[in-house]
């Protein structure tokens, strides 16, 4: 007999089955990521959900949000202008994390919440706290579902995860079959029913040579990391080599950019970002 502890048993198992039912019929039809929302509402209680699939140096998707249009300029529209590639759950996927489900706080980098991108576009959402389940899918491809809880409300307890690990084996094994035929074609292709090949590949460019013209290969990877929230000391064990040096790498960066603070090198790489895009080809999402 099972423990009265397990905590998805305090859930109504009748109706559990009846959402896990609702989910696997709802497979290959346009229901299913509100369907999918829809039971994990039933497991743990929260504001917003989008699901991001990833491939490659491809424009990421976004594949189901529950956001109003409003919401969705911050949280979709202006993420896809370039801000996703400091997005610690892009970096994961770049990094080969196992799918399972995290906590944001888990895998971003020492100092993300300290970073300009943090502090200039991800505290624009006001978000508590963000989880992700990373779904591997086909064809290489991630599939990140974020449950996000707004500033009003409490963050993720310890045994809301556990509950919703319980349930991760269902969550991956029917976005797989759901979304197994997604990496087929290009991302925007299978969201649009049409292509931008040049713009799938221009935001990923202009982050790698971001600075190229000025800067050496080491001091752009130095930006990179910087930009991503990694502190002195966690670029310098990343490349293996001593806090000091990373810090006059930094030192000569600001001088040949004719810059000052971290604020100044995020707004210049998102400059350079937007500037470097053909918006003309840019989709609406």
């Amino acid at each position: 007999m099972l423990s009265d502890q397990n905590p998805i048993l305090k859930l109504d198992s009748r109706g559990w089955h009846e959402q896990v039912a609702r989910v696997i019929t709802s497979e290959d039809t346009t229901d299913f990521p509100a369907v999918l929302v829809e039971a994990l509402r039933t497991i743990v209680p929260f504001d917003y959900s989008v699901f991001f699939a990833y491939r490659g140096e491809e424009r990421p998707i976004c594949a189901y949000d529950t956001f109003t249009p409003k919401e969705r300029i911050v949280f979709v529209t202006d993420y896809l202008v370039g801000p996703y590639l400091l997005d610690p759950f892009y970096q994961v996927y770049a990094e080969r994390l196992d799918p399972g489900l995290y906590r944001l706080r888990e895998i971003a980098p020492d100092r993300f919440y300290h970073s300009e991108y943090y502090r200039s576009y991800y505290r624009r959402t006001g978000l508590a706290e963000e989880i992700g389940f990373l779904v591997a899918l086909p064809h290489d491809m991630m599939l990140v579902i974020s449950l996000m809880r707004a500033g009003t409300s409490t963050t993720f307890s310890d045994r809301d995860m556990n509950k919703l690990r319980r349930i991760e084996p269902i969550v991956h094994a029917s976005s797989v079959r759901h979304w197994s035929k997604l990496g087929a074609h290009s991302l925007q292709a299978s969201a649009e029913g049409k292509s931008h090949p040049t713009l799938n590949f221009q935001v990923t460019s202009a982050f790698e040579n971001f600075g190229e013209n000025i800067l050496t290969p080491r001091e752009r990877e130095v930006v990179r990391m910087v930009l991503r929230g990694h502190s002195s000391n966690s670029i310098g064990r990343h490349f293996e080599i001593a806090t000091g040096t990373v810090k006059i790498h930094r030192k000569n960066i600001y001088a040949k950019l004719g810059i000052s603070t971290q604020f100044e090198l995020f707004s210049q790489f998102i400059s350079d970002l937007s500037s470097g895009v053909d918006t003309d080809e840019a989709p609406d999402n």
